[in-house]
């Protein structure tokens, strides 16, 4: 009796010791990796060598024709974003969500005012003020974000004269080439002869589109007045078909 007794006793502990847990598996932290374009561009020393080596070719073009042609009369045109801009960090920022490009993303980055600038383009700028040039940025992007462009150049160690963004119905920047040529771009800016474009779309260049790519003539300026930096993460040229 004292035996059946003492189970009674044991079973009624164990009905009020709480069942043991099972520790809960570790769940996996989502881990979202950028484009490999876009972590070459940030990662690699190659991208870094082929902006500076850009930049620096530029300059010693710039050293040729620049003593033919008058102090402030000259320039050169060169595009934002991804040319002396660095956008890279907010391409990361979307990839990281998993999204992509969106006009109020894009501009509460701009208005942030915190790319940094490509490797090389200070000191090109720099350069060309020094020869007696101005430094002219052609962009798309919007007059509504101009202020915050300008301060973003002058942070980012960008030496220029004048900023021309996209106004209004305007994404060909043929017509505002043609205004800096003819000294219409902005109070105080006379006409200019451009000796160089520097840019990493085709479009960064005067008369150019996507549809050169099958004639061997049109890149003859590149290497010469034309300079080209790699981006290989956005562009007009992913609307093109394979050959």
């Amino acid at each position: 009796m004292k035996y059946a007794a003492m189970l009674v006793a044991l079973a009624g502990v164990a009905a009020c010791t709480p069942a043991a847990r099972t520790a809960p598996a570790p769940v996996a932290s989502r881990v979202v990796e950028q484009p490999g374009a876009l972590r070459w561009m940030r990662r690699s020393a190659e991208y870094r060598a082929l902006t500076r080596q850009t930049y620096a070719a530029a300059a010693r073009r710039l050293d040729e024709l620049a003593p033919a042609v008058a102090a402030g009369s000259w320039g050169v045109i060169l595009d934002a974003d991804e040319t002396v801009l660095d956008n890279s960090a907010y391409e990361r920022r979307r990839a990281l969500l998993d999204s992509g490009y969106t006009d109020a993303s894009w501009a509460a980055w701009v208005k942030e005012e915190a790319a940094a600038a490509v490797p090389g383009a200070p000191g090109f700028t720099a350069h060309v003020r020094a020869l007696g040039g101005r430094v002219v940025i052609v962009t798309n992007r919007a007059d509504s974000l101009c202020a915050e462009t300008r301060a973003n150049l002058r942070s980012a160690g960008i030496a220029a004269d004048v900023v021309l963004c996209q106004p209004p119905g305007e994404s060909d920047k043929n017509p505002r080439f043609a205004r800096v040529e003819r000294g219409t771009a902005g109070a105080g800016v006379p006409p200019l002869m451009i000796l160089e474009w520097v840019g990493d779309n085709i479009q960064d260049f005067p008369r150019l589109t996507q549809a050169m790519r099958g004639d061997s003539s049109a890149f003859t300026p590149f290497g010469r007045t034309f300079w080209v930096l790699p981006n290989p993460v956005y562009g007009s040229w992913e609307k093109n078909t394979a050959p």
